[in-house]
């Protein structure tokens, strides 16, 4: 991935957010959620979450493909899942050429902004893998 990646959120931006695919929560993200939101950890797992028996996962609505996108991006900005505040950092990204580039194809904002040393983008995908553990064995 050469010595950095140059990223940076492009205002009014959701690109991410409008693509296909489900957002895992940790149960910190989950508590964290459900307080910037004004409710208990259990009412919100009972509107907004799907849980199995080894992860849990926001429901998708029927005409979107998250329930906290609005036209000014995320209601729960301060409070978003792991999953999507280390984006793009994900693993399978800071790993591999290909997907950064096939990932930029969507995302405004890769390729702008300062260069992010790979040393920190690696830190933020072992956080993923650390959150996920079932989605990166």
């Amino acid at each position: 991935m050469g010595e950095g990646l140059r990223f940076q959120c492009q205002p009014g931006c959701t690109a991410c957010c409008e693509q296909k695919g489900y957002i895992y929560l940790t149960e910190a993200d989950l508590a964290r959620a459900a307080t910037f939101v004004g409710m208990t950890a259990r009412a919100f797992e009972r509107k907004y979450i799907y849980r199995t028996a080894k992860q849990l996962r926001l429901r998708v609505p029927r005409q979107a493909q998250c329930h906290f996108l609005r036209d000014g991006g995320c209601s729960i900005h301060p409070a978003k899942p792991t999953q999507c505040r280390i984006f793009p950092f994900w693993p399978e990204q800071v790993e591999s050429t290909q997907e950064w580039k096939k990932t930029a194809q969507y995302c405004p904002g890769m390729g702008q902004g300062p260069l992010i040393q790979i040393e920190l983008a690696r830190e933020q995908a072992r956080e993923m893998q650390e959150a996920y553990p079932e989605q990166y064995p």
